[in-house]
């Protein structure tokens, strides 16, 4: 079972209601929980493994400095929008094992999207499926109503995510200079 732990101080205290485009929204919680998780922000002393996590997708190498910089990018869409990247902290103690996020990427501050990643060596373990399952409940609570996600059709893998997720259906597909991107969309569950 999920678990939710609302910021007690900084942005909360600051900004009760983040205002965008007429709509206002609530920050997420600095903090998730799954069973075998605990979901905190991203910090900059994650930036070594996050190099290894981002150079892992075969787009060329990044450096940890780039991994900071990354890092820093993320903590101001959260500042700003109340959403971001929470890390995979193993409740045992282990190394992290990647991220879920709710990210602008390729959707709007009114209609994020979903994002996850894991390192190579966990993969295959429900990680994704179990950290998705709590992140897109606590961006439904925030105030939006729809939630994105884009998906190569090669990633299979994130595809079988959205499908253990349920509720996401296949809204277009479109493409750019690497291929097709397919869109799919998860409407915000009726009361």
């Amino acid at each position: 079972m999920a678990s939710l732990r609302r910021p007690l101080g900084g942005m909360a205290a600051r900004r009760p209601g983040l205002l965008t485009g007429g709509v206002q929204f609530s920050p997420m919680p600095t903090e998730l929980a799954t069973e075998r998780f605990v979901l905190t922000r991203e910090e900059l002393a994650d930036a070594s493994w996050l190099a290894d996590l981002f150079t892992a997708r075969g787009a060329g190498t990044v450096t940890e400095a780039e991994a900071r910089a990354r890092v820093a990018a993320m903590h101001e869409l959260t500042r700003e929008y109340g959403i971001g990247a929470y890390i995979l902290r193993p409740k045992d103690g282990g190394a992290p094992a990647g991220y879920a996020a709710i990210i602008i990427g390729r959707g709007t501050v009114e209609e994020p999207e979903i994002a996850y990643e894991l390192l190579p060596k966990a993969r295959g373990h429900g990680y994704a499926t179990e950290a998705a399952s709590t992140v897109l409940p606590a961006a439904f609570e925030t105030g939006r109503r729809r939630i994105w996600a884009t998906i190569r059709p090669w990633n299979t893998a994130s595809l079988r995510v959205l499908d253990k997720l349920g509720n996401f259906h296949q809204v277009r597909t479109t493409s750019d200079e690497q291929g097709q991107i397919l869109w799919f969309a998860c409407e915000r569950p009726a009361a």
